[in-house]
């Protein structure tokens, strides 16, 4: 398989299971800030092609990513876009997409280690690109897989 800078995929609405949105611990406390309030109701996306194709009730999983070994990084949360991503102040700032998005309980939350023992989750974009901008995705079949690893 080719290792491009999007790995030569591009994500279409038909094959779309969710998007992945990151957040990097070791840049802000996301322990601290869940635990005052673990409802997320908007995040940062790169503008292109990907915001262009966001709208309202797709699915979102939220992926904290940060050093090893510190937090249980991996999925910390699922929700859904309540729209679509709204432009920055300028050509330069990046878009913020609206979501209605709760961060799980920790003992719910997904390791990434977990995950990536599925196979079918073996190849999710954000361990293929961790450092690639949001928003990230999942297929319909991986978003399925991942949806079987969550608790009830």
């Amino acid at each position: 398989m080719p290792h491009g800078r999007d790995d030569g995929r591009r994500v279409t609405r038909g094959d779309l299971g969710a998007w992945l949105i990151k957040g990097n611990a070791d840049l802000v406390d996301l322990t601290g800030r869940f635990a005052r309030d673990p409802r997320v109701t908007s995040w940062c996306v790169r503008p292109g092609y990907r915001a262009r194709l966001m709208g309202a009730g797709q699915p979102v999983v939220f992926w904290a990513s940060g050093s090893r070994g510190r937090l249980p990084y991996g999925v910390w949360g699922i929700g859904r876009l309540t729209g679509e991503p709204v432009p920055g102040a300028d050509v330069r700032a990046p878009w913020t997409v609206p979501l209605d998005l709760t961060i799980l309980p920790e003992v719910g939350r997904l390791s990434r280690d977990r995950l990536r023992a599925d196979p079918r989750l073996a190849g999710l974009e954000v361990f293929r690109q961790p450092q690639a901008a949001n928003p990230s995705y999942l297929t319909r079949a991986q978003f399925t897989a991942l949806v079987d690893h969550l608790p009830g």
